[in-house]
């Protein structure tokens, strides 16, 4: 992937992508992981409207976001994360160890039976888990839905039911500096009324020790245990 340094630089690569966009973008395209090349690079109408890139392509975007940079940036850090809570430490996650993370993690989710085109709800603080649980639903070609753990419960009702989520990915609570919210409760009023959902899946981040749904309320951290962190990426175009 071409770095840009300069000003000059950055001006010269902007006059090729308005004169010629297709083979600008073809050609920064090439350093991607492809399962199939594209047809056409950009077919676009604004009359109608109208915009596709990149037609006919097949790819799946983690084994490019992770597996193409295991090789050379594998021990890099892909993720620092800065805690809210003041007594937390950060955490610095490899490129290694997230797409171990991610895969695993994508067996979990393929284990519950969640397949390409299912759409999973996300209501979770900013904690790396949930760029883990984005990925991984990318990686099995489901869709995901975040929704802001900060929303009402009637708010988190309306997202998961206009999409028919199967699953629901959240966390017991979140923190606002020492402030600790109690998300939990918050997702069970909201799934009172989504009938679309068979299960949810729950991170543990500030013990609150919640109600757990008999059959429907999962603990992360119980569901990944010995769970194989091999996940083949599934074919998207």
């Amino acid at each position: 992937m071409q770095k840009i340094n300069t000003i000059e630089e950055y001006q010269s690569e902007y006059k090729k992508s308005v004169e010629n966009p297709e083979a600008f973008w073809a050609e920064k395209a090439e350093s991607f992981l492809w399962k199939r090349k594209w047809d056409r690079v950009l077919d676009w109408n604004f009359e109608e409207p109208k915009v596709k890139w990149f037609d006919g392509a097949q790819l799946n975007i983690t084994e490019n976001c992770l597996d193409r940079h295991l090789e050379l940036l594998g021990d890099k850090t892909a993720i620092l994360w800065e805690p809210n809570h003041p007594s937390e430490a950060a955490k610095h996650i490899s490129f290694k160890e997230l797409h171990k993370c991610v895969s695993q993690f994508s067996n979990v989710l393929k284990s519950l039976g969640l397949v390409k085109g299912d759409r999973i709800a996300l209501y979770m603080p900013m904690v790396p888990e949930l760029t883990i649980a984005v990925l991984a639903c990318a990686r099995i070609g489901a869709i995901h839905s975040v929704v802001f753990a900060g929303f009402s419960a009637k708010a988190l009702a309306d997202r998961i039911n206009d999409s028919s989520c199967k699953l629901l990915i959240t966390a017991d609570g979140s923190y606002r500096g020492t402030k600790v919210l109690d998300l939990k409760s918050i997702v069970d009023l909201a799934l009172e009324s989504c009938p679309s959902i068979a299960q949810a899946i729950v991170l543990e981040r500030t013990g609150s020790k919640p109600h757990m749904k008999a059959h429907r309320d999962l603990w992360w951290h119980e569901l990944i245990e010995g769970v194989s962190v091999v996940c083949e990426a599934t074919i998207m175009d």
